[in-house]
């Protein structure tokens, strides 16, 4: 039996949606409940993808398909497409299974051509509407179907008004219509080089072949891409018979949604325009009417219009966005599909929804996206400010929120000009640790190099900083202060705003408008938490992050970066000294300057811990980071230090590395220096014994990062253990605490069993295992990552979304072994791959205990967790993107 590829609209279903799209389904399914909409059938989303396996041609098994579903449409409708008397006018329009509002194509009035505008005068008895339908279709037709520019139809269109002087198209006489087809056709012939197609099967086939084509046009590839719909789904076709909305003052078109998308509130919100079609209310040719408003215009088609609105938020238990057209005071629908909504809308419904009894709960949670609570967390650009600004640059969108501020090079300046009251970006090659108090002074932060898991973006994640990062259209100068980009130079202290939910670098300051959290928020983030059943931390470096995760619901710490806390400015003295000590008793006598620093920062996040998990990561990055490399820094240092400038250059130059993300690092500096990690792990327990001495409870977790042979483990742990009981001893107390590690070395997922013979816990740093198993830097990979997702070398960046198919392996694998030598091996994740929502399912679908991600994606997490708890126990539910 052949397949089917072309659907009657009373054959269909809401069902039907990855085969008929999502609104060929559901103006099937308005015919099934009797709704009045204008007839037609639907060409599958199949018959698309056949279409491009198909080198761009359309089979004649599907033609044939598509001439049978037209004849049956003429017989229902007694009319015949393109014919003189009476003649069938139809629309062509796309439906991808996922909705993508303008993203595709829209042809309405074919069947127009010379022989069958006379018939539909005759049957309208409108010469002046016969006449701008024609030039409608004339216009969209070329624009669509053919590729002609639409500028060049508009410019005859502003030129004819203008000399007439008109405002409106309203305006026009039936002469100037006349006049203005002959001139559109001229144009279409000068384009495309032959005359504008007069038999109506030819335009069908084309506009359909346009609407197939339009699926990879470039606005569709990237909302595509923005919203995660796979690029192998294809778009459904549908044609429909026409109806008009410009057939005089009782006839007109809107878009209405069924509750205020922008708030959520129960309340009907839309526009419309008496005698116009409906690409009229979209272009903004004609200012709309609110909706309202039709209720004095047209009463009866107003109350008729509410009524069904509400059938269909009853029906398909959610919002809805709904097009109608009023012909000759008849009404008709159009289309209808979930309406889009801000994340705040989309909380109010789903909270108002559960409240009515319309859905329950788990149906709630299935709805909303859980990168749109993004919006809830951070401050963004208005809308209207935005329009109107200069879009300067794009990079990638490394930390969602918005600021504006003046721009300053090196975090000393942004620290000095904060404390004056000004907003500041700080803006950089790229960050290092040592910007850090620039960082948390600074609005937001931007740098032209560097990815998604670049420092910069790390850190700003963490602090709820806006951050656009690896920016390489910028060329920033830090010795000049200055950043070209094209012709432009922007100079230090002028004012740039960044926008880092999508990247974009703006010039000049933009206003902004902060989201207000309201109290269905919280409400549903209840439900949430009632659902899931797995735990989710933060990562968190001092009392300040810590608290603010937990009022966003973190359930304890994944990851707190002991290095993070080395860079304050009276502590950086002593870190220094001990990294250029060159023998064990001056190394010692720097650490016991630095250990009252560890123990209060660890006693601070004990204390804000409140008896929730702590997991401390002992020191990770290679030791050049913390010295300076500038000859003007080394100098100042060596007079510090009492040594000669030469002697402290030459043991910088020693510790330099060609590649220290692979270097002397992580472990390998406590192998080398024991007595590091034997004063971190005492500071570790001097703070849980001042928190406890509090009337605190403490969990900590010490975390020994990146190992590669258990040997590295077997090393260390007596060393820690010894500290802290030795401290514990001393206090007289007893305290739980853990020992374990981070699995980021594709070595140590091979041979997890080994590990977890002597580990407490495993906690995967998918940053570095991501890096190491591709073999990406991840500083550098941004300037290919791009090209490669686009080529679709790789189909996201694995820094942002785990590669389950490699990387995922390798953490199924440490899981299975791991668990098969110790079963109460406790398993998490740091990084930053804990707080996107794909992973997250990952991992809980792999049974670890825990994900762990920066403050701000902490409610992200949660929702993530809760999906993936409902999907294990019913099975997906398929959401609208």
């Amino acid at each position: 039996m052949s397949t089917k590829f072309v659907y009657s609209f009373d054959e269909g279903n809401k069902d039907m949606r990855s085969l008929l799209g999502g609104k060929g389904a559901n103006l099937a399914e308005m015919t099934n409940i009797g709704l009045p909409v204008p007839q037609g059938f639907t060409i599958t989303t199949e018959a698309c993808n056949d279409y491009y396996e198909n080198d761009h041609k359309i089979r004649k098994e599907i033609l044939d398909q598509i001439n049978e579903k037209l004849a049956q449409l003429e017989k229902e409708q007694g009319k015949t497409l393109g014919a003189e008397q009476n003649p069938l006018l139809v629309s062509v329009r796309s439906g991808a299974v996922f909705s993508m509002p303008g993203m595709m194509d829209t042809i309405l009035n074919l069947g127009l051509n010379d022989t069958s505008i006379k018939g539909l005068i005759e049957s309208t008895n409108n010469e002046r509407f016969s006449y701008d339908s024609y030039r409608r279709f004339i216009q969209m037709f070329s624009d669509v179907a053919m590729e002609v520019p639409k500028y060049k139809f508009e410019n005859v269109l502003e030129r004819v008004k203008e000399e007439k002087g008109y405002k409106f198209d309203t305006e026009l006489s039936i002469d100037d219509l006349k006049e203005i087809v002959v001139e559109f056709k001229n144009i279409y012939k000068k384009e495309v080089g032959e005359d504008f197609p007069q038999d109506p099967k030819k335009q069908l086939l084309l506009a359909i072949e346009a609407v197939f084509r339009s699926w990879n046009n470039p606005r569709a590839v990237v909302y595509r891409k923005l919203n995660d719909i796979a690029n192998n789904l294809g778009t459904a076709v549908n044609i429909q018979s026409m109806v008009f909305g410009n057939m005089g003052t009782d006839s007109g078109t809107g878009v209405a949604f069924t509750r205020n998308p922008s708030t959520g509130e129960n309340k009907l919100f839309g526009e419309y325009l008496i005698n116009a079609q409906g690409e009229d209310v979209v272009a903004g040719i004609r200012t709309p009417q609110s909706i309202d408003t039709l209720k004095n215009d047209m009463p009866e088609m107003y109350n008729q219009f509410v009524e069904i609105t509400q059938i269909l938020e009853g029906h398909y238990k959610d919002m809805q966005d709904i097009e109608f057209t009023i012909e000759k005071g008849k009404l008709y629908i159009l289309q209808t599909r979930n309406g889009k909504r801000t994340a705040k809308a989309a909380i109010n419904v789903v909270v108002d929804l559960v409240n009515a009894g319309v859905i329950d709960k788990e149906e709630a949670i299935m709805r909303i996206e859980p990168g749109q609570l993004d919006q809830l967390l951070h401050p963004t650009f208005d809308q209207k400010a935005l329009k109107s600004a200069e879009l300067l640059a794009k990079g990638l969108p490394a930390s969602p929120g918005a600021a504006s501020g003046k721009v300053y090079f090196h975090a000393d300046d942004v620290v000095e000009h904060a404390k004056l009251g000004e907003k500041t970006l700080l803006v950089r090659q790229e960050t290092s640790p040592e910007d850090i108090e620039g960082m948390v002074s600074s609005e937001g932060i931007l740098t032209a190099r560097g990815g998604m898991t670049s420092h910069a973006a790390v850190v700003a994640r963490g602090m709820g900083k806006c951050c656009v990062a690896g920016c390489g259209e910028l060329r920033v100068d830090e010795a000049a202060k200055e950043i070209r980009v094209g012709d432009r130079v922007i100079k230090e202290g002028q004012f740039m705003s960044i926008d880092g939910s999508t990247g974009c670098v703006y010039l000049g300051s933009i206003e902004m408008t902060s989201v207000e959290v309201g109290g269905n928020f919280g409400v549903f983030m209840g439900w949430v938490d009632e659902i899931r059943d797995m735990k989710v931390r933060t990562n968190a470096d001092n009392p300040r992050d810590a608290k603010k995760a937990i009022e966003f619901g973190a359930e304890g710490i994944g990851l707190c970066r002991t290095e993070h806390m080395f860079f304050e400015e009276e502590r950086i003295p002593a870190v220094r000294e001990m990294i250029l000590a060159d023998n064990v008793e001056d190394r010692v006598k720097a650490l016991d300057k630095l250990l009252p620093f560890q123990r209060e920062d660890f006693h601070g996040i004990f204390k804000a811990m409140d008896g929730r998990p702590c997991n401390i990561r002992l020191l990770d990055p290679p030791l050049h980071e913390f010295l300076p490399h500038e000859d003007s820094a080394i100098e100042e240092l060596a007079k510090q230090m009492g040594i000669r400038p030469t002697e402290l250059k030459k043991r910088v130059v020693d510790l330099d590395e060609f590649n220290p993300m692979l270097g002397h690092r992580g472990c390998r500096l406590a192998v080398t220096y024991p007595e590091i990690c034997e004063m971190q792990a005492r500071a570790i327990a001097q703070g849980a014994i001042l928190a406890m001495k509090d009337g605190h409870k403490v969990v900590p977790e010490i975390m020994v990062p990146l190992i590669g042979t258990v040997n590295e483990l077997k090393m260390l742990r007596p060393i820690i253990e010894e500290a802290v009981n030795s401290e514990l001893e001393k206090a007289g107390v007893e305290m739980d605490y853990t020992v374990g590690t981070m699995i980021e070395i594709p070595r140590a997922c091979v041979t997890a069993d080994e590990i977890a013979e002597v580990a407490d816990f495993f906690s995967f740093g998918t940053n570095d295992l991501t890096q190491m198993g591709f073999g990406y830097s991840r500083d550098d990979a941004g300037k290919f990552l791009g090209e490669y997702v686009d080529k679709g070398v790789l189909e996201k960046d694995p820094f942002q979304v785990l590669d389950q198919k490699g990387i995922g392996k390798l953490v199924e694998m440490a899981v299975k072994l791991g668990r098969g030598t110790n079963p109460e091996l406790k398993l998490g994740i740091c990084g930053e791959h804990g707080g996107e929502p794909s992973s997250v399912e990952f991992c809980y679908n792999q049974g670890l205990n825990y994900v762990s991600c920066s403050p701000f994606r902490v409610p992200i997490a949660r929702l993530a967790v809760a999906q993936s708890t409902i999907k294990k126990r019913s099975g997906a539910i398929e959401r609208d993107k």
